[in-house]
């Protein structure tokens, strides 16, 4: 027997006159319940004003989640509803949609007991360009919440590019794929040090989409590790397994081009991804270590698990090299960000302008960052007695802070921002929108930051 349901608010007639259901309604704790009136399955959104897209997006996100654990086929809700709620008919029904698709979101494909299908939604009267916009920022997050769940023997630097051909098939995103000779040639000397230790040789994949040749250049740079031990300078917690998803700067860059190519943007934008995996090994980088860059900085590898900022410096370079009027690099890069700032909100470093437009942005899709300083001062902590400098900074304090100025040595020289997103790459609880495991962060942040750029 098919089930369908009906999304209502608690203000909606058929509720009020009720003077049960209504009690019963208020006396929930959660944001919405669930349960049969007059021979039919009803939802009861709790009536208060929505204050952000963003509560918009929880709310959808856990009765999704919900209807879809109870095999409900069907859900409906109207335009005119959600208006009453939010300035913008378009904006409230987008940000619904989104969030309707991102709470269901199970990565179940190595357990025997699948999830239940996704609940469909229907929102009736709504603009069928603002339902599409939310099911392709949905899918678009959802892509990198795939890439970071996925395993790192099956998402690996040699089989991470060919899921980038698949993905963007038939897109006009071009994907070119450089492998470790190409590497050499292009003097990469960041990625090949990083890469020694493992069974895996490195790739660089370079995508663009250029929709507009009239826009700025855009290069979006993004961490790709695909595992992270630490290398010689090993790891030691009691479960490592997240570091598969070091690569999360990685997805956040193949989301945003997926949100970019499937929304039809006008956008002239490269994506830069180094793709590596760190493990100790007979051939493995040493501490102690110095690496030539291209662009004449050497480096000395004070310590092999500060691994991400030694390849995306050549993302950087590449970036330069390509002439981009902006760049972006994101990557899950330090703990001290965690510290600063926790783990619902990520740091950017850079131009202030700039850093402060990222936030705005941040503020309405619902990847949450903030500007911090990059210290000049501080930066004498990463000096080297045996190079130009070091990797890690000698200060006990301030990581994500040393990290960026070590990022912005090898930085174009204008309109650059570092995004560190290590505390917001996967939730420890299902809440809202989000399931347990990887966030997807980023992926909207940097195509909608794209997208601001004139």
């Amino acid at each position: 027997m098919q089930i369908n349901a009906e999304i209502l608010f608690a203000n909606d007639g058929q509720l009020t006159k009720n003077q049960l259901v209504k009690q019963f309604v208020n006396n929930q704790s959660g944001g919405h319940s669930s349960f049969v009136l007059e021979g039919k399955q009803v939802v009861v959104l709790k009536d208060k004003q929505w204050k952000s897209l963003d509560d918009i997006r929880n709310i959808a996100g856990e009765v999704s989640r919900d209807l879809s654990a109870q095999k409900v086929q069907t859900a409906t809700i109207s335009a005119e509803q959600l208006e009453q709620k939010w300035l913008s008919a378009d904006e409230a029904v987008t940000a619904f949609v989104e969030g309707w698709h991102l709470g269901a979101y199970h990565f179940d494909r190595y357990q025997s007991k699948k999830a239940n299908p996704i609940t469909v939604l229907e929102i009736k009267d709504a603009d069928q360009a603002a339902v599409k916009a939310g099911v392709v920022r949905a899918e678009a997050m959802k892509f990198s919440r795939d890439l970071m769940n996925e395993l790192s023997d099956v998402l690996n630097p040699q089989t991470y590019p060919k899921v980038l051909k698949d993905y963007f098939k038939g897109t006009k995103v071009k994907v070119d794929v450089l492998g470790k000779k190409e590497i050499e040639e292009r003097q990469m000397n960041g990625v090949l040090t990083v890469c020694r230790g493992s069974k895996y040789e490195p790739s660089f994949v370079e995508m663009t989409l250029q929709t507009d040749a009239s826009k700025p250049l855009v290069a979006l740079v993004g961490k790709g590790v695909t595992y992270d031990s630490g290398g010689i300078s090993l790891k030691g917690g009691r479960d490592d397994s997240d570091m598969r998803m070091d690569m999360g700067g990685s997805a956040a860059v193949c989301g945003a081009m997926s949100l970019l190519a499937y929304s039809d943007a006008k956008v002239n934008v490269v994506a830069l991804i180094p793709m590596v995996e760190n493990t100790p090994g007979p051939e493995a980088v040493m501490p102690g270590e110095v690496i030539q860059y291209k662009n004449g900085i050497s480096v000395q590898v004070g310590n092999t698990d500060a691994e991400g900022r030694l390849i995306l410096a050549d993302g950087l370079i590449r970036a330069e090299e390509l002439g981009a009027e902006y760049t972006v690099d994101i990557a899950t890069l330090t703990g001290a960000v965690v510290s600063a700032l926790g783990t619902e909100v990520g740091g950017v470093f850079g131009d202030e302008e700039l850093a402060f437009k990222m936030k705005k942005i941040g503020d309405q899709n619902g990847d949450f960052i903030w500007p911090l300083p990059l210290v000049d001062v501080y930066e004498e902590s990463l000096d080297s007695a045996y190079a130009d400098c070091n990797n890690i900074s000698s200060m006990s304090e301030a990581g994500a802070i040393t990290a960026g100025l070590f990022l912005r040595k090898f930085a174009p020289k204008k309109n650059w921002l570092h995004v560190d997103m290590a505390g917001v790459m996967d939730k420890q609880k299902t809440k809202g929108y989000y399931t347990k495991s990887a966030t997807g962060y980023g992926a909207r942040l940097l195509a909608d930051y794209t997208t601001s750029l004139k």
